[in-house]
């Protein structure tokens, strides 16, 4: 987990509650604060999950290119 999907928790938890908030003390815009604060730390995990997957990808990616030079190099050699 990155820093963008804990931030993104923690923004959805945090909207959540205001959203809560706002709901029991019948603020409309509080509520709407809330729930603005939520769609932004889903959207913002979801960055950092993607940001993840592309990470892992491109190490993976990396690992290949690096064996198929090592064959390459280990062919030569014989």
């Amino acid at each position: 987990m990155n820093r963008d999907e804990l931030k993104g928790k923690a923004e959805k938890a945090k909207g959540y509650v205001k959203e809560e908030a706002g709901e029991i003390l019948d603020d409309p815009e509080l509520e709407a604060e809330g729930k603005a604060e939520r769609a932004s730390g889903k959207l913002r995990e979801e960055f950092g999950k993607a940001k993840e997957k592309v990470s892992d990808a491109a190490g993976k990616a990396k690992e290949k290119v690096s064996d198929a030079a090592d064959e390459i190099v280990g062919e030569d050699e014989e």
